[in-house]
């Protein structure tokens, strides 16, 4: 039965380590470091919501790696996927502006997210998987990116894909993106970005062209989460737009991971994953974006990568 398959989830697990210039001493600088990365930010909410989440990802065997580890499990992640990496985990130092907005710098070179071999990611994918979702920086760092995108070619016939750039321009060119994109859109059923990722990539291309663009390389459903002014999501041209629930924000730190699982969890409880979102409507997708979108507004109200469980979900407003 459909419920009882898991959604895999495929990617970086990282540390964020946020500057506390309150507790910093003259010549030192104080961080806290929280557990952090898209993919694993993504798996720890569509457990927290009571969705069945394997996680892929090359763990490794240091202080941090030992640190994601606690917290998935914590959570309710299914680590099986998880091979023990000899890598040191990728590290993230994240400056918090006035608006709450995270501006990172990352120590990435050779650790081990980025270091699949085709073994490591057959033997890590459950093959009952609803849907597989995947992004970050672990779809364009290689080696690993080129073996992800030939697992989503081979998952693709029994079980339906979602992909969440993350661009990370202060790492990866544009252009990577640029390049990468029609080839995503061809292998995957949900597109989840943001609409600093689309300013990015695509300057100045407004939000109804750039689904238009992507449906047009062979994505069914579109979402582009816009911060406090909601979500817009375009299934096969269709659009919707919901709000953004009010709340106080400590940090955005998450929060378009957050959302994005709201989102599959919505479709994996009402039985839309497994396939190419056959019979999907329009008025399902609003209702999966309402619930991704106050899943989003939790996390932004606590600090770090934290998102909500499902009861704390219950009576809250949108708008």
């Amino acid at each position: 039965m459909t419920l009882s398959r898991p959604i895999a989830v495929l990617g970086e697990a990282v540390a964020d380590a946020f500057v506390e210039p309150g507790r910093s001493e003259a010549g030192e600088l104080a961080l806290r470091v929280l557990p952090g990365g898209g993919p694993a930010n993504t798996a720890v909410a569509l457990a927290r919501l009571g969705t069945p989440t394997r996680f892929l990802g090359r763990l490794s065997n240091d202080v941090f790696g030992r640190l994601f580890r606690a917290h998935l499990t914590e959570s309710g992640v299914d680590l099986t996927g998880c091979p023990e990496a000899a890598e040191p985990s990728t590290l993230a130092v994240a400056d918090i502006d006035e608006r709450g907005h995270a501006r990172y710098s990352f120590h990435a070179e050779g650790t081990a997210d980025w270091q699949w071999t085709r073994p490591e990611l057959q033997q890590g994918m459950p093959q009952d998987a609803v849907c597989v979702h995947t992004g970050s920086l672990a779809l364009v760092r290689e080696p690993g990116g080129t073996r992800v995108e030939e697992m989503l070619a081979e998952v693709r016939t029994r079980a339906t894909v979602s992909i969440d750039p993350n661009v990370r321009l202060h790492l990866v060119p544009p252009d990577v993106y640029r390049t990468a994109l029609p080839r995503w859109c061809a292998v995957a059923d949900i597109l989840r970005l943001s609409d600093d990722d689309l300013a990015q990539i695509r300057p100045g291309m407004p939000v109804e062209e750039a689904c238009d663009t992507w449906h047009a390389a062979g994505v069914g459903l579109v979402v582009i989460t816009r911060g406090r002014h909601g979500a817009v999501a375009s299934l096969a041209g269709e659009r919707v737009r919901v709000p953004a629930p009010k709340v106080e924000t400590v940090d955005s730190v998450g929060a378009g991971d957050a959302f994005t699982a709201g989102l599959l969890h919505w479709l994996h409880a009402h039985g839309r994953l497994g396939g190419r979102l056959d019979g999907l409507t329009i008025d399902e997708v609003r209702e999966a974006a309402t619930l991704a979108a106050k899943v989003a507004a939790l996390t932004c109200s606590v600090s770090g990568a934290n998102p909500p469980y499902a009861e704390q979900l219950d009576g809250m407003p949108v708008g």
